[in-house]
């Protein structure tokens, strides 16, 4: 009879860390990169197109000019999801921990609230680390017209506060 409990109890304490490790499951799990802007190409001299169709009518390319105005360093943090590891290792000690505890129903009842309080305490604690620290330029834009653009880029490369620029497609180039 106390082996029907027992096997019932870790069957019950087995079931629920699986539960609990599907919920922290992430498909996507790792960091997510921030998107990654490439620098517009520089041509030394005008690249030569094929002529257009008949009927077809070329977009027209809006093209600003202006001075950077500002440039700051954007901080932040990548956002970490539970992998279920630390429910698994958590789970584990606390079975472990609990099956030291009590005398045969009452160790079996044990274990399993120390499996179950394990898993759940070791998901939290994996919940709680830090993702890596992503760092981003924001650039700020004076333009002629007397607005301000704004561009967030991974790096501002050779770009100084007052230098002349061009925004052609969204892309800054140094002029």
């Amino acid at each position: 009879m106390k082996n029907i409990y027992r096997t019932i109890a870790i069957a019950a304490a087995s079931a629920s860390v699986l539960a609990l490790t599907a919920c922290a499951v992430d498909p996507y799990y790792g960091a997510r990169p921030a998107p990654v802007y490439q620098p517009a190409p520089v041509y030394h001299q005008a690249p030569v197109y094929q002529q257009a169709p008949q009927g077809y009518v070329q977009p027209q390319v809006y093209t600003e000019y202006g001075r950077v105005a500002n440039i700051e360093v954007m901080q932040g943090e990548v956002a970490r999801q539970p992998s279920g590891a630390g429910a698994i290792i958590g789970g584990v000690l606390g079975a472990v921990v609990g099956n030291q505890i009590g005398h045969g129903g009452g160790r079996a009842l044990a274990t399993g609230a120390g499996l179950l309080g394990g898993a759940v305490a070791g998901n939290a604690l994996e919940g709680n680390q830090r993702g890596p620290v992503v760092q981003t330029y924001r650039v700020s834009v004076q333009v002629e017209n007397g607005g301000t653009r704004t561009f967030d880029v991974p790096s501002p490369g050779d770009l100084r506060i007052g230098d002349r620029v061009r925004i052609q497609n969204n892309q800054l180039q140094r002029i």
